[in-house]
């Protein structure tokens, strides 16, 4: 059975910018520019650099839980700042979920925007679902905050 997740994150920053930072752009802007130095590198390895089909992966530093994590973009909307993504390989995939997606929609707000996420997880059996989607939570918002903290210190960036 799949579980659902919400979370929303407020970030200083105007929702354009965040937007190709934090969705179009993580896979250049990750560590060391955003991260905590969990990820050593990332890059587009599949169809055309951020076209709906196209899988990026994001390898992490040893002694993590995992080696690696590959995401398919699967729907992307620029002018409305919305995204979804799948798990396509890797991180927890196969060992802790069967299916993993994550929709993102960066909206407007006085002062900066409002990320809004919506995570679908379908465990595997045993898998304790509230730790798994907390783990997931944690991790969007990391990468959100992140990315505000750089375009806060760099207001020419991503305009």
């Amino acid at each position: 059975m799949s579980s659902s997740w919400t979370t929303e994150i407020e970030a200083a920053v105007p929702a354009p910018r965040l937007f190709k930072a934090a969705i179009l752009d993580w896979h250049t802007l990750q560590d060391p520019k955003v991260g905590s130095g969990k990820i050593i590198s990332a890059s587009p390895v599949e169809g055309d650099i951020g076209g709906v089909g196209s899988i990026r992966q994001f390898n992490f530093a040893s002694g993590g839980p995992f080696a690696f994590v590959k995401e398919r973009l699967d729907f992307l909307d620029v002018e409305k700042f919305e995204a979804k993504s799948t798990l396509a390989e890797g991180g927890a995939l196969g060992i802790h979920v069967e299916s993993s997606s994550v929709d993102i929609k960066v909206e407007p707000m006085a002062g900066g925007s409002v990320v809004k996420v919506t995570g679908t997880i379908k465990p595997l059996p045993g898998v304790n679902v509230e730790e798994v989607t907390e783990k997931a939570r944690m991790a969007v918002t990391r990468i959100i905050k992140g990315c505000e903290a750089y375009l806060v210190a760099n207001p020419g960036a991503y305009n």
